[in-house]
């Protein structure tokens, strides 16, 4: 275990002599032509800039992003925004007995208590076709990259355990929809649910840092899941082809739009549930993580969030009833 203070406690000033993950490293140029070396550097709480300025060839050719490196210096501000003022930089030593997962965040929820959430529920399903399908995917050596994956790169759930803890939400939501609203077909809403990002086990690389991977990137999660559940399905026997079409329905046009990269645009209402309750899943805890890493020093707003189309403001507002503690579904 790594034995010092996590970024995101570091005020301006304090000093950091810290092992830390380089996600970017880029050689960029100022509005004078003046080439500097731009990086990204981060622990398990926070990723914070830093810049390096003269003589840094050198350190540029023997790294690559996901390397480990100790940083010595102190966090400084730009425009209010914290980041590093680096001294000294190097790539981290085997002695050092560093890795990259100690550098990877992790949901804060339990894995195994997420796993029985999740394995629970397809034991709830009715539709025996629907049931054998989610069993035959949700196992083996499947299951266990499932439960560890990500469910982004970095704007929503970005990190180990992320894509469970994302898609029990989503389950959470779409099982209070269909409480709601009887004409939903719920066991096929919340298989769709299940796996509608089910192909982020291989679009997505989490060994050291997070990434596409070429078959991420060349098909996509939906393409991916599409194709599982497609083949899948044939080892069932007749197996409803309307649920087929209906549930593969569900993965192609979860994400609502064309332009968001979904084949087609939700026709069911199952579909534009799913869609809903996946983004508001998304939305808010991209916008919580946005706000709590984000934020200008000595100000309720975060900086400008690109991914967001806008800064994000934090009033601090708190419960009266719970004096400040709003407990959870998971509670």
């Amino acid at each position: 275990m790594l034995d010092q203070k996590e970024l995101i406690s570091l005020n301006k000033g304090e000093p950091v002599n810290h092992f830390l993950l380089l996600k970017k490293c880029e050689i960029r140029t100022t509005k004078t032509n003046k080439q500097y070396l731009y990086l990204e550097l981060g622990d398990k709480t926070l990723s914070l800039n830093a810049n390096l300025w003269d003589n840094f060839e050198g350190f540029y050719n023997r790294v690559i992003a996901g390397d480990i490196v100790k940083v010595s210096g102190s966090i400084d501000e730009f425009q209010g925004v914290p980041q590093i003022r680096i001294n000294s930089i190097g790539k981290a030593q085997e002695r050092d007995n560093v890795s990259p997962v100690d550098f990877l965040p992790v949901s804060k929820r339990d894995p195994e208590i997420m796993k029985k959430e999740l394995l629970d529920r397809i034991e709830k399903i009715s539709s025996s076709y629907l049931k054998t399908l989610m069993k035959q995917i949700f196992n083996g050596e499947r299951l266990e990259m499932f439960l560890k994956a990500p469910a982004g790169k970095s704007w929503h759930h970005s990190y180990i355990h992320g894509l469970v803890e994302h898609t029990l939400e989503i389950i959470k939501i779409c099982d209070l929809m269909s409480d709601i609203h009887s004409e939903i077909n719920r066991d096929l809403l919340i298989c769709g649910a299940m796996l509608h990002d089910f192909g982020k086990v291989e679009e997505l690389s989490y060994e050291t840092s997070f990434d596409y991977t070429d078959k991420g990137k060349l098909l996509g999660h939906i393409v991916i899941s599409a194709m599982l559940i497609n083949e899948e399905v044939k080892k069932i026997s007749n197996f409803p082809e309307e649920t087929k079409n209906c549930l593969l329905h569900l993965i192609l046009s979860h994400q609502g739009k064309l332009e968001y990269a979904s084949p087609v645009v939700p026709k069911t209402i199952e579909a534009i549930t799913l869609y809903q309750a996946d983004e508001l899943s998304a939305k808010v805890n991209a916008y919580k993580n946005a706000v709590l890493s984000n934020q200008i020093t000595d100000s309720k707003w975060t900086k400008f969030i690109s991914l967001a189309s806008t800064d994000l403001y934090n009033p601090g507002v708190q419960s009266e009833e719970t004096g400040g503690t709003n407990k959870t579904l998971f509670d």
